[in-house]
């Protein structure tokens, strides 16, 4: 008997040892991300990107996601104003290079090489890996795709009504411009009013064919500077283009958001913009509807490398840098709720699942093998345009930090609106250039 209520007792102190565990999990801490996504509601893939979040809400219960979406210069102004007071979020989106020059500089990020592992990256391309590609020399984020910046989007079938066939000089683009212009089409559309497309899309792929990476390189390394003649001429190479009426000077008062649906309606001929920009030309899943319906985009659309252009030195290439991708608040502690909490978060911003729905939208070729998705013509058409033109160079404001390429910005403008001169831009670029270096001793 004596043994049976010892039992008993033990039982008893198991039941509610048990029941106190039981409630120990059910009142277990939520831990709360601030997360920084970069979106806009009005492109294709937004509804499927908003469902992304929700899911992993549902998935991990125990995770809060306190989000602030926010898009263009917008966010790289707020995420600049987080880093100077010391405030970042704890997962946030970053660009490899100058756009986030503060993270790398500073080192604000964990380093993803060390926080994920050999074994988790081993499932992502070279390129996404290899520290070397980040403004930092370390691993502040992991990129989603590695990103040409440089494409000509062409509408080959208004060519092929007018006469003309897909251009590969400039010679060919100039002579397109009379007939074009008379019929109320443009041969290039450029939209200019945000400042940096003519840098990143047009300007970066000039200046590596006229003047070179080792060029810049030399800049950055006060070996050489950008009033010598192989920038200024790579300037020339824009300014010739407003000349002669390829592109019209009144993109530079076209918003980036409104040059797809300008283009999409047959205002242009050539459009140039990145990769990444196909994705506004595919069908919408919450509305049924495409800017360019996939039939065409298969029959009358083609990706081609910009044209050959008089005095370039190194023929083809064109301007390409590691993507976007998720960084890690650095401040997090080693091994904490939020830390593990955020690996978690960022993990499954990477998975194939959700890579695949990113390759789908047409947002980006992932850099995680493997990653199988239906996909539109046009966006089927990017990893052709990648194995077509693999010779790269670099995007300016991957290079050089804000207070420089923001001054080459607004210097392209004035060009495009013929406000000034090559030389007297590149001598503004220098002034900056060196202001910057002189600070940052």
């Amino acid at each position: 008997m004596k043994q049976k209520k010892i039992l008993f007792a033990l039982l008893a102190a198991a039941l509610i040892s048990s029941l106190a565990l039981g409630g120990c999990a059910k009142k277990a801490k939520v831990v709360t991300l601030k997360v920084m996504n970069y979106q806009q509601a009005d492109q294709a893939g937004y509804k499927e990107d908003v469902k992304i979040w929700e899911d992993f809400q549902k998935a991990n219960p125990d995770i809060k996601l306190d989000m602030e979406v926010l898009f263009n210069d917008p966010y790289h102004e707020k995420l600049q104003a987080y880093a100077a007071a010391g405030t970042l979020p704890d997962v946030f989106y970053v660009w490899p290079g100058s756009r986030s020059a503060v993270i790398h500089e500073k080192k604000l990020a964990k380093d993803l090489g060390v926080i994920l592992g050999t074994e988790y990256l081993k499932d992502f391309s070279a390129a996404a890996t290899n520290p070397a590609n980040q403004l930092g020399m370390y691993m502040a984020m992991l990129p989603q795709a590695y990103t040409y910046t440089s494409v000509m989007y062409v509408n080959k079938k208004l060519l092929a009504d007018n006469g003309f066939e897909v251009p590969k000089t400039y010679a060919e683009l100039k002579a397109m411009v009379p007939k074009l212009k008379a019929k109320g089409i443009a041969a290039v559309m450029l939209p200019n009013k945000d400042g940096w497309p003519m840098q990143s899309c047009l300007f970066s792929t000039v200046a590596g064919r006229v003047a070179g990476d080792a060029f810049l390189r030399d800049v950055k390394a006060g070996k050489a500077k950008f009033t010598d003649k192989p920038f200024v001429d790579s300037l020339a190479v824009i300014e010739s283009l407003y000349k002669d009426g390829i592109i019209a000077r009144e993109d530079n008062q076209v918003g980036y958001g409104e040059a797809a649906g300008i283009f999409a309606s047959g205002k242009a001929a050539i459009y140039v913009d990145g990769d990444w920009r196909a994705a506004a030309y595919i069908t919408d899943k919450s509305s049924g509807k495409a800017l360019i319906d996939p039939k065409a985009q298969e029959s009358d659309f083609v990706l081609a490398p910009f044209v050959s252009i008089p005095g370039e030195q190194n023929p083809g290439v064109v301007s390409a840098v590691a993507g976007c991708g998720w960084s890690i608040n650095g401040a997090l502690k080693a091994g904490s709720p939020e830390e593990q909490a955020a690996v978690r978060l960022v993990k499954y911003l990477y998975s194939p699942e959700v890579q695949a729905i990113r390759f789908a939208t047409g947002q980006y070729v992932p850099t995680r093998k493997g990653v199988k998705a239906d996909v539109e013509p046009l966006v089927a058409k990017v990893p052709a345009f990648y194995a077509e033109n693999d010779k790269t160079c670099y995007v300016v404001d991957g290079v050089f930090d804000p207070a420089v390429y923001n001054v080459l910005n607004s210097g392209l403008i004035a060009i495009g609106l013929g406000t000034k001169k090559p030389a007297a831009v590149a001598a503004e670029i220098q002034k900056a250039f060196d202001a910057w270096k002189a600070a940052a001793k």
